[in-house]
């Protein structure tokens, strides 16, 4: 799904060569404290690393939520799926300057297909409309929801939904012109690389990514799902969506087909940490296909318009006084996550959570502050720069 919030503002002084267990511990619990149901993160600095979790991963059994839990974590997919087409293009069976029209004329035709390149996929500049605005009747005035409801959340609980049918919904949506700036981050684009992916590859591609990205990485609990249920030990996902849902309501059952190789992943915190330092390590793709997967342009985010910036599959986050930082977040319905990794990689926080929209709205639709996002900046500022 969409980008989620990542931490702002200058770090505590005094940084430190490795993790603060007391500290670190702290600023989790205060998380929970503040409204999250649980969280899990992942913290690794100074050649150490350190676990944690707060809170619950039940609220109608209080089951506490434990570190190794598997998570969804949204649009961290994205990473994983870009890797592998930068794996074609390794192989010479992609271009990145291409025009998807040339692979896949009958998913993007006409003169559409003939201006977006692969490249403009990857980075969210070919001018392509969400899709979940249309898949979702309710979200099409998100973060607004005009019918005040969950309906559309809902009925598609247990909808198989083809790729093909969600790309037909994105294109018939108005659009910007192919590579013009800022970019429009939209799920629609990735599902066409899945679709590339198997063109090229002859695979599915979740198959395919879990064998060459997955594997690659030695990733032991991280699954893109075929199906509603999560295998293995996780918790349940809480949606609020900013007040609507009260109390939220538990979306940890739900076919992930809406968002496909967009955002389906399932992975635990560790996981995120051991992917982003292959990947940053040049053990997934080779270190010139990393150097542009590093080239970022501004792009849009879905909601509340903020401009981050974004590579081929890759966030970068720049924090004043702490450093540069490269992965991804994502969002699912009652889940979220987020993984950054220092450009040297001697710093890496991945974190997940099961409550998602918990602010409500003001008059104009926009989020109004909740003690959550303060504490989570706060442990994010710990875990990455003290």
């Amino acid at each position: 799904m969409g980008a989620a919030a990542v931490m702002a503002g200058a770090p505590a002084a005094g940084a430190r060569s490795g993790p603060d267990d007391g500290r670190l511990r702290s600023a989790l619990e205060e998380v929970h404290r503040a409204g999250m149901v649980g969280i899990d993160a992942a913290v690794r600095a100074g050649g150490r690393e350190w676990r944690g979790a707060s809170g619950v991963a039940d609220l109608a059994t209080g089951r506490p939520l434990r570190p190794g839990t598997r998570h969804r974590v949204g649009s961290i997919t994205k990473t994983f799926t870009a890797a592998a087409i930068l794996q074609q293009v390794e192989k010479g069976r992609v271009r990145l300057d291409a025009p998807i029209g040339r692979y896949l004329p009958d998913v993007v035709p006409g003169e559409r297909g003939r201006k977006i390149t692969v490249r403009m996929l990857l980075n969210h500049t070919s001018g392509l409309s969400e899709y979940l605005l249309a898949a979702f009747p309710s979200l099409a005035g998100f973060p607004s929801l005009p019918d005040m409801s969950a309906k559309s959340l809902d009925d598609n609980r247990f909808r198989r939904f083809r790729p093909e049918e969600l790309i037909k919904m994105g294109l018939a949506l108005p659009a910007k012109e192919p590579g013009s700036l800022p970019g429009v981050y939209s799920n629609t684009n990735y599902l066409i690389l899945g679709l590339l992916l198997e063109k090229v590859t002859g695979a599915k591609a979740e198959d395919y990514i879990t064998e060459h990205v997955i594997r690659r990485a030695g990733l032991r609990h991280t699954t893109l799902p075929a199906g509603p249920r999560i295998k293995g030990p996780h918790p349940r996902m809480y949606e609020a969506m900013h007040g609507l849902l009260d109390p939220p309501r538990d979306y940890s059952v739900y076919d992930p087909s809406w968002v496909g190789v967009g955002a389906s992943l399932v992975s635990t915190v560790e996981d995120l940490n051991r992917f982003y330092s292959a990947l940053l390590g040049g053990r997934i793709v080779s270190r010139a296909s990393l150097a542009r997967m590093q080239r970022t342009v501004p792009v849009s985010t879905q909601v509340y318009e903020d401009t981050i910036e974004y590579g081929l599959g890759l966030r970068k986050v720049t924090i004043p006084g702490c450093g540069t930082f490269w992965g991804h977040d994502g969002t699912m319905w009652g889940a979220g996550a987020l993984s950054l990794t220092r450009a040297d990689g001697a710093r890496q926080m991945s974190q997940a959570i099961n409550l998602m929209r918990w602010n409500t709205l003001d008059a104009s639709g926009e989020p109004r502050p909740h003690p959550i996002d303060k504490a989570l900046s706060a442990f994010q500022r710990q875990a990455l720069c003290t």
